[in-house]
């Protein structure tokens, strides 16, 4: 049997990431192909020997291409070159048994030939390990009997070799009909690519293509692919979503590919550097344009053969593994997939700002004037002197006089919020390429100040403004601090955006409370903010609150430090300075005592307000901490948080307003306990002294009157060895709270954790009062998987579950063992355990805080933990954040006194860390 020659198209490429003969050796495969079929006459036989030597071939090829790019991990180009060139023999092998051994036709009729085409990816010559083969079976005709055995066979035989192969069998004429009046198709056809067969075919098809397809439908074709790319883009997430896809999402391999798909239709280029000789990028653009794609197919190579599939989601487990196969390395505090990440955000900018260049280039070059009834009575914006408008867009009219004053770098911003026109691509690569006029000289210009604040404090919509210009590096360069933390990814599952990023969504909430536009559901914060702060304070903070992250130091105190120096610089004052410098550094403290501590403790209060000192600090801070709460992710803030937060700053306003002597037990109690009596007005005075006199003081201040209600009408029906329980959803809290009411025993705070825990539910906050004649009183705020209060319907399943784990029923230990498991995407987190010990924050509880790695059944294992050593727990507050929780618990020991000794706190650590260690193992397992 004679091997088919090489078309010049089937050469290898001159950049393969290993030799070819290592990839796949043809003449080797046709040698063996020869020998193992010499004596086998079955199609069967010969077929199973063509997949057998394939299969072999393609293992050791791929293995080779994987060795190759293991050392050279950034070779991105050489890769897909390399398993394009390896599918392509893998193809024509299986055409040539398929089409010469197994049905030859040594006289084919006109009708009988057949051209085998690439298209897609494939044909663009652009592979992953695992990306799809796409291919066009051409016949000149309907497709004849021979060769639809021909295109069976070599299916067949791809198939085996677990390839993921598209196919269409089609004629020229069926391929003009089908690509006008589907985009896909045509964009499909755009990048084909002869692999082998009849020659002549393939040409005429190439040349149809470009005389009847692509001429003409230019404008339908660029406008099919902008609004395929908005409709991407909105089901794949934004540019800083941090679990990326890396082929669809914006800022992905995709939007380069529309990009060129555009190019070829329009211009008919056959390669990305000659939309430099055409102007559409200038050469340095062009490099980032390379740098870009190499880096993003080097990620999205090492995706696929991590993964052992087609996968193209960084999910957090997936990128610790691409960072560390891509060789990036531990620096400087941060770890190496924080980096790795950052430099994927840095490109995924850079592809967005390349695909706005040459979007505009489109417009300016294809999109017809409006017709002349609406240009004559649309109202055209008036711009400044120095600007003029380019298809709505603000542009800069002389290059050289808007350089005489380097401000314009920042009147630019300025004049686009004015006029609320985008900025046109010309202008922004002309700012982008004039960086360095932003100097200290400029830094210090009284103008250049006034104009950053405007944008900060005039416009109504500073979010805008700072995208711009942190996208284009004005913001890092008139703030260098800025800079290291601009696309930082923060590797964890609580923050949904890059640092920078979140600044910016923090300070867009602000601008939303200051329109009135979040009134309802943050009526404390807009109050705050109608009665009147200073803003430019304010803004300052915000802007400012995580500029010290990504150092091994704390970043609030290295902020803090940060913005000392930096406001001055922005003409503040020393008085403003350390108002700012106070709420950077300590930007965290009223989130933590809302969420870490028990708000319903005077000491909690008491602790803040000496904390804050004053009404202004405190009305700084609220408005701050909610900011930066809703500025963490799109899900972060809910009524849980809003409720526990208001209560705080209500509590420690008034403390500040009437006195510190205001918080104590009594005053609490007394107002609790006229609560209640008014509440159950219907009830006798000799029950109502019974029940106002069993319970101790903290059950007073620590729960809200309607659960001192339900309490009551519970405690005056339970029977002896009764367990009553009451689920209610609380929808101002966004949680279902579920009251207990049963007889005293050992480890009752545990056993109810874990029955809540069996039921998938989480526990927020936990409170467990004993009375004065043997009764426990216990309250749980619980929420299902989602977040959410549970619905009413599910509620007897939940009662019913919690009854048999409080009989005995059912032994929680064992049951938590199956719902323990960690998913894999979460077990790329390091969360450090740290525990500790807290005999000043409240007047008669020790608080045990433990920070460590979430999981199903933690507050089980940690409250039994608690109970074998004796620990008598009051109360819980659970506060989580992505993978990492924050349990605290207000305890006293067997005697109700405080755990001062140290050695027994040591003892507890030890036996709660083992209580950890032992959940992540099983969890593990």
């Amino acid at each position: 049997m004679n091997s088919p020659a090489l078309s010049a198209d089937q050469r290898p490429p001159a950049q393969l990431i290993c030799a070819p003969e290592r990839i796949f050796d043809t003449a080797a495969f046709h040698r063996s192909f020869t020998e193992a079929t010499a004596h086998h006459g079955k199609s069967s036989e010969v077929r199973a020997a063509a997949v057998k030597l394939l299969r072999e071939s393609q293992r050791s090829g791929r293995q080779a291409i994987a060795e190759a790019f293991s050392d050279a991990p950034f070779e991105a180009r050489a890769m897909t070159r390399a398993y394009t060139y390896l599918t392509d023999r893998l193809v024509t092998a299986a055409l040539y048994v398929a089409k010469d051994v197994l049905h030859p036709k040594p006289n084919p009729t006109s009708s009988e030939h057949l051209a085998v085409i690439a298209v897609g990816g494939y044909g663009r010559g652009e592979m992953a390990p695992f990306s799809d083969v796409d291919l066009l079976f051409l016949t000149p005709y309907k497709i004849t009997a021979w060769a639809e055995s021909v295109i069976e066979s070599m299916l067949y035989i791809l198939w085996d070799l677990k390839l993921k192969v598209g196919h269409a069998s089609r004629t020229i004429k069926d391929c003009l009909r089908l690509g006008a009046s589907d985009f896909t198709i045509q964009t499909a056809m755009l990048e084909h690519r002869f692999l082998a067969g009849d020659s002549a075919l393939a040409q005429t098809f190439a040349d149809r293509l470009r005389t009847d397809l692509f001429t003409g439908s230019g404008k339908q074709f660029i406008e099919a692919k902008l609004a395929e790319r908005e409709n991407r883009h909105v089901k794949y997430g934004q540019r800083y979503v941090v679990e990326p896809n890396v082929k669809e999402g914006k800022g992905g391999l995709r939007d380069l590919q529309s990009l060129f798909w555009i190019a070829k239709h329009i211009h008919g280029v056959k390669d990305a550097a000659d939309l430099v000789g055409l102007g559409v990028f200038s050469a340095e653009e062009f490099e980032s344009f390379v740098a870009a794609e190499d880096f993003l197919w080097a990620v999205r190579g090492h995706l696929h053969l991590l993964s052992g599939r087609a996968i193209e989601q960084l999910t957090f487990d997936m990128q610790v593994q691409v960072a560390e196969a891509m060789g990036y390395e531990d620096v400087n505090g941060r770890r190496a997939v924080e980096v790795f990440m950052q430099q994927y955000f840095l490109h995924a900018t850079e592809v967005g700002d390349l695909t706005r260049i040459f979007l505009t280039k489109l417009e300016a070059d294809h999109v017809k004037d409006d017709p002349l009834l609406d240009r004559i009575f649309r109202r055209k914006p008036k711009v400044k002197p120095g600007y003029k408008v380019v298809h709505n867009r603000i542009a800069i009219a002389d290059d050289a006089v808007f350089f005489k004053d380097r401000v314009n770098l920042l009147r630019l911003f300025e004049e686009a919020l004015r006029t609320g026109m985008l900025i046109h691509p010309d202008a922004m690569r002309l700012v982008k390429s004039n960086l360095h006029l932003i100097d200290d000289d400029m830094r210090a210009n009284p103008e250049a100040r006034r104009i950053f604040f405007d944008l900060l404090l005039k416009h109504g919509n500073p979010e805008r403004a700072l995208r711009r210009m942190n996208e284009l590096g004005v913001l890092a360069s008139f703030i260098p601090e800025f800079e290291p933390i601009v696309a930082m990814m923060q590797f964890n599952m609580y923050h949904s955006y890059t640092v920078d990023e979140h600044i910016i969504q923090c300070i867009k909430n602000l601008a939303q409370i200051e329109r009135g536009e979040l009134e309802e559901d943050l009526p404390v914060v807009s109050s705050i903010l109608k009665k009147g702060v200073d803003r430019k304070v304010l803004y300052t903070a915000l802007l400012l609150h995580d500029i010290g992250k990504g150092r091994p130091e704390d970043h609030s105190i290295l902020g803090a430090q940060m913005a000392r120096k930096i406001a001055p610089r922005l003409g503040l004052s020393k008085a403003d300075t350390d108002t700012i410098d106070w709420l950077v550094r300590y930007h965290l403290l009223m989130s933590d005592m809302a969420q870490k501590r028990d708000i319903a403790d005077p000491r909690t209060v008491r602790d803040f307000a000496k904390a804050v000192r004053e009404v202004k600090r405190l009305d700084l801070l609220c408005v701050l901490t909610v900011c930066d709460i809703r500025g963490v992710g799109p899900n972060t803030w809910n009524n849980w948080k809003a409720v526990l937060i208001r209560a705080l700053y209500r509590q420690t306003k008034r403390a500040l307003e009437t006195g510190l002597e205001d918080l104590n037990r009594e005053n609490r109690g007394v107002e609790a306990k006229r609560a209640l009596r008014e509440a159950l007005s219907d009830w006798s005075r000799k029950d109502l002294q019974t029940e106002t006199a069993r319970h101790y003081d903290p059950y007073w201040q620590g729960l809200h009157v309607t659960a001192h209600k339900v309490f009551a009408e519970m405690l005056r029906n339970v029977k002896e060895d009764e367990i009553l329980i009451d689920l209610h959803p609380d929808e101002e809290r966004d949680a279902t709270r579920a009251c207990f009411v049963m007889s005293d025993h050992p480890g009752i705070f545990a056993r109810l954790a874990g029955a809540l825990a069996l039921v998938g539910a989480n526990v927020v906050d936990a409170r467990s009062y004993t009375t004065k004649d043997g009764m426990v009183t216990d309250a749980y705020w619980i929420q299902d998987a989602d977040g959410n209060p549970y619905d009413a319907a599910r509620l007897p399943r939940l009662r019913k579950m919690i009854e048999r784990t409080l009989k005995g029923e059912v032994v929680t230990t064992e049951a938590m063992k199956s719902r323990d498991k960690v998913k894999k995407r979460e077990r790329a987190f390091k969360v450090p355990t740290h525990i500790t010990f807290d005999n000043e924050g409240s007047e008669i509880y020790t608080i045990i805080e433990v920070d460590t790695r979430d999981r199903p059944g933690l507050l089980h294992d940690l409250a039994r933990t608690l109970a074998e050593a004796n620990v008598y727990v009051a109360n819980a507050v659970i506060a989580t954040y992505g993978e990492q929780v924050v349990d605290t618990f207000y305890v006293k020991d067997m005697f109700g006194l405080k755990y001062y000794s140290e050695s027994k706190q040591r003892s507890l650590e030890r036996r709660l860390r083992a209580a950890i260690d032992q959940g992540v193992e099983r969890a593990e397992s």
